[in-house]
């Protein structure tokens, strides 16, 4: 990482965001444009703090600012919580979006992504987590009768043991269904891809097996298979069956061949799964599929430690600006720990920086690297 003496952890936390992107984006978007005062570099720092801190209300972002130090990061002595509200609601998503996937670009290059996947292919989970919101509040957004809701639809990359990142995301009402995401979610052919039955939908199975493009997904018990060829398992398999399969009725049928392998989970309840790769063992698409349990973990954190289930805006624009502030604060967390070979958990990186945001860089990055720094 590199050296410095005088930045605070918080600064240094913040540092990969870069500002020639962001003034770039400023200028694009003429973001500062008739503002005097809360310019777009302070209410990126300021969002980004209470999205750390788990800040619950504009109101309480205003008065985060009574800190010195605060103020001295962003620039502002004080603004009303009405004022942040409106600059939420007025920035478009395209412009934390971008900030997301310029973080994303940085964590390929720190993880020697590309290095990676010429050796192995790379694992692509793909997902959704409905985010609840208050009807009254967000009438946009109807879900059900009595409550509101968006859909986070994600594409982790894990790249190994607690080791996984978010790469590419779409935020829809949460009536939307999951597998009309699926489309925008998959371009990359060298990939695995990893998703579950929400995503079940015949046609761009076969599309995307045209296509070039490999995944592995689950089957509903429903499901109208025709067994055209069963393969023998090898003695220690804990696999139960594995076969090659069509798929659908007369009216509603795949055009390609498929491999259905069934599967016992922790429970003993027995899962169908779902492939169009015939060119490795049954006992490691089983393996591919429980991979998928990593976007679970990634969404039970973002909605235990982020701030996502209270939401600063009612309208649209606002509401999906906080999810990709949240994205972001979970990228920057990924960057700390590769740029400093961390051992700590994103949860310690987390904990540790919020205990001591203006002290001295280079005790945070002591602490979470375990081993002094010169």
């Amino acid at each position: 990482m590199d050296k410095f003496t005088r930045k605070t952890s918080f600064e240094q936390w913040f540092s990969p965001i870069s500002q020639i992107k962001l003034e770039e984006l400023v200028e694009i978007h003429q973001l500062n444009y008739y503002t005097k005062k809360l310019q777009m570099d302070s209410f990126l720092k300021l969002l980004l703090f209470a999205q750390l801190n788990e800040t619950e209300s504009m109101r309480d972002v205003h008065l985060k600012l009574f800190s010195d130090e605060l103020q001295q990061v962003t620039g502002l002595e004080s603004i009303s919580f009405s004022q942040l509200g409106r600059r939420l609601n007025q920035v478009s998503t395209e412009v934390f979006q971008q900030l997301f996937l310029d973080l994303v670009a940085q964590i390929h290059e720190k993880s020697q992504y590309e290095q990676r996947r010429k050796i192995t292919t790379p694992l692509k989970i793909i997902d959704s987590s409905t985010l609840p919101l208050n009807l009254n509040n967000h009438k946009w957004a109807e879900f059900r009768q009595t409550k509101s809701g968006i859909k986070l639809h994600l594409r982790l990359i894990h790249v190994e043991k607690g080791r996984s990142y978010p790469d590419q995301a779409a935020l829809t009402n949460a009536v939307e269904h999951d597998h009309g995401q699926l489309e925008l979610l998959v371009d990359d052919k060298e990939c695995m891809y990893v998703f579950d039955r929400g995503y079940l939908d015949y046609k761009q199975f076969d599309q995307m097996t045209d296509d070039g493009y490999f995944f592995v997904s689950r089957l509903r018990k429903n499901a109208a298979i025709r067994v055209m060829e069963e393969f023998k398992l090898p003695e220690e398999s804990t696999v139960l069956t594995d076969e090659m399969i069509l798929i659908g009725t007369t009216q509603n049928r795949a055009e390609n061949y498929f491999r259905r392998i069934k599967v016992a989970d922790t429970k003993g309840n027995e899962l169908q799964l779902i492939t169009n790769r015939f060119d490795v063992s049954a006992d490691e698409i089983a393996e591919l599929y429980k991979s998928r349990w990593a976007i679970e973990l990634f969404f039970k954190w973002m909605k235990q430690h982020l701030n996502i289930k209270k939401f600063y805006a009612q309208s649209e624009q606002g509401v999906h600006n906080q999810v990709y502030i949240a994205m972001i604060v979970y990228c920057l967390h990924v960057l700390a720990q590769l740029r400093t070979n961390s051992p700590k958990s994103y949860l310690d990186i987390s904990r540790l920086l919020k205990a001591a945001p203006w002290k001295s860089a280079h005790l945070w990055i002591r602490k979470i690297s375990g081993k002094a720094v010169p």
